[in-house]
């Protein structure tokens, strides 16, 4: 009884009880030219490296052969029963579970055909049809009959290869599906298990990867754990230098303050000491004048001394007359006592004169004795001035010292209050540095906290994977509050293209793979 799937194509590809019976009626020919159609096909599978992997040995293919030439019969038998179609249906299960290419059964079809229409063209020709008085059928009509039923087998064998291919597909998917739903839930430990033989590289790549991401998300745990004690650190330091910077800054903002005190002092003392020098160059000045005051003192009193030793010549010569007169007096008293009273009026006249000598040799010597007073004095005097004069050298040459120390003292100062300046500039400059770096440390101290707030939150995301069996990455949180994550929300999935489907398959791993009696029958 033909099963109902085979009986639908059977009407759709027009083959029916005339195509059945050309079968029927051909297929001793086919069974005699099948053998040649086979071994032209296991020469082309021997010649090609990739159906050459799929047999073990000779025998193997031997046996392949057999299976092949059995099923071929039951295609020229044009029965096409549920027999044919459980032969067909694990003929593409097995070509699907091997990973056979369609384009290698159609191929070997194409092989077989040749060899098959080759000799129905001779065995069915016009004249053969002749003596055989028409009971063999036209070459076209059994040409027509064999590849439609070759075409059948074809296409069933091919439409079981796509569902048993898409019903591993649908596996994979299924299965990739929920790993990929795991992944989605956190879960890096739960690799991808039991994908069809088809599927084994995808398999494996999505284990790599969930390997990798798995390494990864342990590696980005560690290191945010890392990266946020190091923030830590970073901004605790940052505040301390952000503290000793402020007082640094003050510190310099008062030494500045201090340093400017002290170069306004400096500058008063250089301008004093300035004014001290003019002062001083009019003392020595003065003191010149002084010492010139005491020389025309001294030579002043040196005339006058002179001019006394001219007055006690005087003196002296006065003496001298005052006793000649003295003398003159008592002569003319001896001559008047010797003119008796005639001479009496010159007797008076000689003892006033003699007075008057005794009185003029008395003030001589009054005068003489007052000019030895004054000489003293004058002598006293003049050895004063000179000790005033060589005080005043003395004082000069202090002075001239003093003018030197102030001198230098206003140099000095002038060279201290430059230095100041200048270092109360550099000061100003540190101060200004100063602050600028407190306000970047502080910017810093500030970037560190957001950056341990960007790590914290980095550390909660990791720590929702799952990366050891059945432990979860728990990151501790220690400067903010965890925020709170609620189960993932499943998003409906679109309908799936699998590009897998696209993907080359690896025959070299299937090559010896062991097969059942059947699994050639495909050939």
């Amino acid at each position: 009884m033909i099963d109902e799937n085979v009986q639908a194509r059977l009407d759709f590809m027009g083959i029916g009880e005339t195509e059945r019976a050309t079968l029927a009626t051909i297929s001793p020919m086919i069974a005699s030219m099948i053998g040649d159609g086979l071994d032209h096909f296991c020469s082309k599978a021997r010649a090609t490296p990739q159906t050459a992997a799929f047999f073990r040995d000779e025998a193997h293919m031997a046996k392949a052969k057999a299976a092949q030439d059995s099923h071929w019969m039951r295609i020229a038998s044009g029965t096409f029963d549920s027999g044919f179609y459980s032969s067909v249906r694990r003929i593409g299960s097995v070509h699907a579970r091997i990973g056979l290419e369609p384009r290698w059964y159609v191929g070997g079809y194409a092989l077989v055909l040749e060899k098959l229409l080759n000799g129905v063209a001779q065995r069915c020709s016009p004249w053969r049809r002749l003596l055989s008085w028409f009971r063999i059928p036209s070459a076209s009509a059994a040409s027509v009959a064999i590849v439609k039923a070759a075409l059948l087998d074809l296409e069933l064998s091919i439409a079981v290869y796509f569902e048993q291919s898409q019903t591993e597909r649908d596996q994979a998917i299924a299965k990739l599906g929920s790993a990929l739903q795991s992944l989605a839930d956190g879960d890096l430990v739960t690799d991808l298990h039991g994908l069809p033989t088809s599927f084994a590289a995808l398999e494996g790549s999505f284990n790599q990867s969930l390997s990798s991401v798995r390494e990864m998300i342990n590696g980005v745990s560690r290191s945010t754990d890392g990266i946020r004690a190091g923030s830590d650190e970073i901004a605790q330091a940052s505040e301390d230098l952000a503290r000793r910077t402020e007082s640094n800054a003050a510190s310099l903002e008062e030494t500045s303050a201090a340093l400017a005190q002290i170069d306004g002092r400096l500058r008063a003392t250089a301008a004093s000491s300035t004014k001290t020098v003019t002062r001083a160059d009019q003392a020595i000045a003065t003191v010149g004048d002084g010492r010139t005051t005491a020389e025309e003192a001294v030579q002043a009193m040196t005339r006058v001394s002179d001019s006394a030793k001219g007055i006690d010549s005087v003196i002296e010569g006065l003496d001298k007359i005052a006793f000649q007169t003295r003398v003159l007096a008592m002569n003319a008293a001896v001559e008047a006592g010797r003119a008796g009273d005639a001479g009496r009026g010159f007797a008076v006249v000689a003892d006033l004169v003699s007075a008057l000598a005794m009185r003029a040799e008395e003030e001589a010597k009054r005068a003489r004795d007052q000019l030895t007073l004054t000489q003293a004095d004058i002598v006293t005097a003049v050895q004063a001035v000179q000790k005033v004069d060589g005080a005043l050298a003395n004082i000069s040459s202090d002075v001239g010292e003093v003018h030197a120390l102030l001198g230098t003292m206003s140099d000095d100062a002038t060279v201290q209050s430059s230095a100041i300046s200048q270092i109360t500039a550099a000061i100003g400059a540190m101060d200004q540095a100063t602050q600028q770096n407190a306000a970047m440390v502080e910017e810093t101290s500030a970037a560190a906290r957001t950056l341990i707030n960007e790590v914290t939150s980095l550390a909660r995301q990791t720590g929702m994977f799952t990366i050891e069996s059945g432990i979860a990455r728990a990151t501790a949180v220690e400067t903010s509050t965890p925020r709170a994550h609620g189960p993932p929300t499943a998003t409906p999935a679109p309908a799936y293209r699998s590009p897998v489907a696209a993907l080359p398959v690896d025959t070299s791993t299937r090559a010896m793979t062991p097969a059942g009696d059947d699994d050639w029958n495909a050939f």
